[in-house]
């Protein structure tokens, strides 16, 4: 009775009456609780406010029907699902299977509205195994130490020396288990070797990488029937079986559910079933050199063999390159980065079905399902460790140039216009590894979230995109002199293949990390799909009132979280980056509501209304990055000198959230209110911006962290192959002018003092150093540094040219 005297008392005030309602409601809301909570809030404040009691009993008459679940599913819920069924969207088979594939995980919790961060930031961190380490470090780096990379790229290919490393050391049987002679590896492990061998040829990482990924290893492995384990595993492992994939046709690149290729079931004459092929691939890797081909086909069983009708579907299965009407050997050029990528034909070739099928024929018309499952994991490791061990080579390219590079007589590093591009470089490194380490926890485990590894694949490979313009633009006319001394051209010219393969870019953002995320990743939307598809009225009322619940909750959250800015949200640790998980719950809160009023207001539509699924698609992906950044910090100790770094990222994170609102509140064009989010809404957004300007001295600081810094540096760019004790080497000899430089900086200050004071000449350094000795400005031991430093340094300035005969035959001579 208290609680009902209270609202006597609050109707006596008036409005303060009404106001104290309200807030009852928005606290309700957002607390998010049970909808009979809200019918006896309701109940109450009527009573409260001396609403006669015959309304209150229609009120609570018709709230009882909500209450009530039989009633409601009856009376509300199974009408309702009709209704919506000529609205919702139909999903395909295909589309069905994608989403269905693989798992959900931290995009779960982004996605409520109300994130988890305690359960999100002690997610496991990976760990790699003494096995696994000292096969990065040792194996590995003999491996990079036998390639010449200018050779490889001038001469069309890898050697085959190095290619019989790579087959005898065990690289291509990474994924294989112990018991088949593989190597076993955990994604990070898989990751870092990938990283690695990046670093140091494009050519190799992309060899070592692709058989390690979606193909006939990953398929077997999960698939596979125990013959066909026995039989391919072993020889995969070892080398003697080298895999290419066949997905990719003409007609069928980024929307691989519509090859054309097809096979057709026939009894032989030996009585066993037989599949008979036609096939068209292009940009197979490795295909020219494969001896085995994981073919993606429809099949088809025109005499009903199998019982399932004539069109089984798409199905995978395992074809020998010397089997008659197979056609290899032809290759394309993606970009003058050579590693094998080939279009492959396939005229009238026949195969066992039960031999060749993975699986054998029980697995008929599955493929796309495995491809899907499949595609999950590889997307997470291959991609995203390629562009970091790229990342993480520009960044020492760049910090070592920006030393020794000098113009005006200052280091280039010096001048704000290089420290901006420097510390975008540098920033993109901390971040994007943060992403792919993360997400590496999960794959360690066998969580394969088919959302987040697209998000890896897409930002990670437009990161590098990005970061490489800015390291050509720091090293100049050293990075358009194509030749042994380039290190980073190549990876510059190779950027689009990354943004290309494994789901190209634009459909990746538009259409798989929202279209499906927000299918997937809702807690409701998915259900309620499926039970209006299935008919079932139970689930359906059961994820509709949710959804209800759902959208209330984080319709006042958002509210709550905007009005205050989110200030008084609860956060798991306190400290100096407390403040981006209040700002990260306030974006979630706020991605949550917009996405549900996308869903249910623009319908099917917003399947084609790519720009905006695009945007929706960058906030979830900057909210995951920000969570990943967060997490490392803790992982890694709270080291208190990478708090700019953190701060660096999280501003990133936060300013490519904002534009992503901003972008959906300018175009969100639905009928009566779009005006309200085009004008009230987008201006509040802009006042109240939950991003923040990155200041000058916050970039100076990650620049000057990363050029001056060692310790610093030999972290960010951990994992890349440094040779550091050959000078032979472009990037050995670079680092060898840096240390230089680094320990000669106090002692050229000397002599340009000197100069200006006028006891030395104004000339260049090397010219006055024995005059700098007889003044006693340097000792002899002083000088000699100072000359080797300035020798070194000049040396690595140099760029390389040729002669015409070497420029026209285009090879090595």
């Amino acid at each position: 009775m208290e609680s009902l005297d209270l609202f006597g008392l609050i109707h006596q005030y008036g409005a303060v009456g009404y106001t104290a309602s309200i807030i009852v409601f928005i606290a309700l809301g957002y607390l998010g609780v049970p909808f009979v909570l809200w019918a006896i809030a309701i109940l109450a404040v009527l009573y409260g406010l001396a609403v006669p009691m015959t309304a209150i009993y229609v009120v609570a008459a018709v709230l009882a029907i909500f209450v009530i679940k039989p009633i409601r599913q009856i009376l509300v819920s199974k009408p309702l699902m009709g209704l919506m069924k000529n609205f919702i969207p139909s999903i395909s088979d295909t589309e069905r299977t994608a989403l269905e594939a693989g798992v959900v995980w931290a995009e779960q919790e982004l996605f409520s509205g109300k994130p988890n961060f305690k359960k999100l930031i002690n997610e496991p961190y990976p760990e790699l195994t003494d096995e696994e380490k000292n096969f990065i470090d040792n194996t590995t780096d003999e491996l990079c130490e036998a390639i010449d990379e200018w050779k490889v790229w001038k001469e069309r290919g890898l050697s085959d020396e190095v290619m019989k490393m790579i087959k005898e050391k065990g690289f291509l049987g990474m994924i294989i288990p112990k018991e088949h002679g593989g190597l076993n590896f955990s994604a990070s492990a898989h990751g870092e070797v990938i990283a690695k061998l990046s670093s140091r040829s494009l050519t190799a990482g992309i060899t070592v990488m692709v058989p390690n990924s979606l193909g006939p290893a990953e398929l077997l492995n999960h698939y596979g029937t125990e013959d066909q384990k026995k039989k391919y595993l072993p020889r995969l492992a070892s080398g003697e079986e080298v895999p290419c994939f066949g997905l990719t046709e003409p007609t069928a690149g980024s929307d691989a559910g519509s090859i054309t290729s097809y096979g057709v079931l026939f009894k032989g004459d030996d009585g066993r079933l037989k599949i008979k092929l036609q096939w068209n691939k292009r940009w197979i890797t490795l295909a020219a050199i494969s001896t085995i081909i994981g073919l993606a086909f429809r099949l088809r069983d025109p005499e009903n063999l199998l019982g399932q009708g004539e069109d089984l579907g798409i199905t995978c299965a395992l074809i020998p390159s010397k089997t008659p009407g197979v056609v290899i050997g032809r290759r394309h050029d993606p970009l003058g980065v050579p590693f094998y990528n080939c279009p492959t034909q396939g005229h009238d070739v026949v195969v066992d079905a039960e031999e060749a099928i993975i699986g054998g024929v029980k697995n008929a018309g599955n493929g796309w399902t495995m491809l899907m499952e499949s595609l999950g994991a590889g997307r997470g490791i291959s991609l995203p460790s390629q562009s970091v061990g790229g990342l993480k080579l520009v960044t020492r390219v760049t910090s070592a140039h920006a030393s020794v590079r000098k113009q005006f007589g200052l280091p280039i590093g010096k001048f704000e216009g290089v420290e901006e591009p420097l510390a975008r470089i540098v920033g993109a490194n901390y971040y994007i590894d943060a992403m792919r380490q993360y997400t590496f926890g999960a794959l360690n485990r066998g969580i394969a979230p088919p959302v987040i590894t697209a998000m890896c694949k897409y930002y990670s490979t437009e990161a590098y995109r990005k970061a490489v313009n800015d390291g050509m633009d720091i090293v100049g006319g050293a990075g358009i002199s194509l030749g042994p001394r380039n290190v980073i051209a190549q990876g510059y010219i190779a950027a689009p293949i990354g943004i290309t393969v494994e789901g190209a870019n634009i459909l990746t953002r538009t259409l798989i990390i929202f279209g499906q995320g927000a299918l997937r990743a809702h807690p409701y939307a998915f259900k309620e799909v499926d039970a209006i598809g299935k008919k079932d009225a139970k689930a359906f009322d059961d994820a509709f009132w949710g959804h209800i619940g759902h959208i209330t909750r984080n319709k006042m959250r958002s509210f709550v979280l905007s009005v205050t800015r989110a200030r008084f949200a609860m956060t798991p640790v306190g400290g100096p980056l407390k403040r981006y998980y209040q700002k990260l719950a306030w974006a979630s809160a706020s991605f949550a509501i917009m996405s549900d009023m996308a869903m249910g207001l623009l319908g099917g539509k917003l399947k084609v209304k790519e720009k905006i699924t695009g945007r929706f698609a960058d906030i979830l992906a900057w909210m995951y990055i920000g969570t990943s950044v967060l997490r490392r910090w803790e992982a890694e100790g709270r080291r208190k000198e990478d708090l700019p770094l953190v701060h660096y990222s999280m501003q990133e994170v936060f300013k490519n959230i904002q534009q992503g609102f901003d972008g959906i509140f300018s175009n969100f064009d639905v009928p009566v209110i779009g005006w309200f989010f085009k004008y009230p809404i987008k201006c509040w957004s802009r006042l109240n911006r939950i991003d923040s300007d990155l200041s000058d001295k916050l970039s100076h600081k990650v620049a000057d962290m990363i050029l001056n810094d060692q310790d610093v540096r030999d972290r960010l760019t951990h994992g890349i192959y440094l040779p550091l004790d050959n000078k032979e080497e472009a990037l050995g000899r670079l680092e060898n002018a840096y240390k230089l430089a680094k320990q000669t900086e106090g002692l050229v200050k000397k002599v340009k003092k000197a100069q200006r004071a006028k006891k030395l000449e104004k000339a260049p350094i090397l010219k006055v150093l024995d005059e700098a000795v007889k003044q006693n400005v340097l000792t002899q031991q002083e000088a000699d540094l100072v000359k080797e430093a300035e020798t070194a340094i000049l040396d690595t300035i140099q760029v390389d040219d040729f002669s015409e005969e070497q420029y026209v035959a285009n090879k090595v001579i």
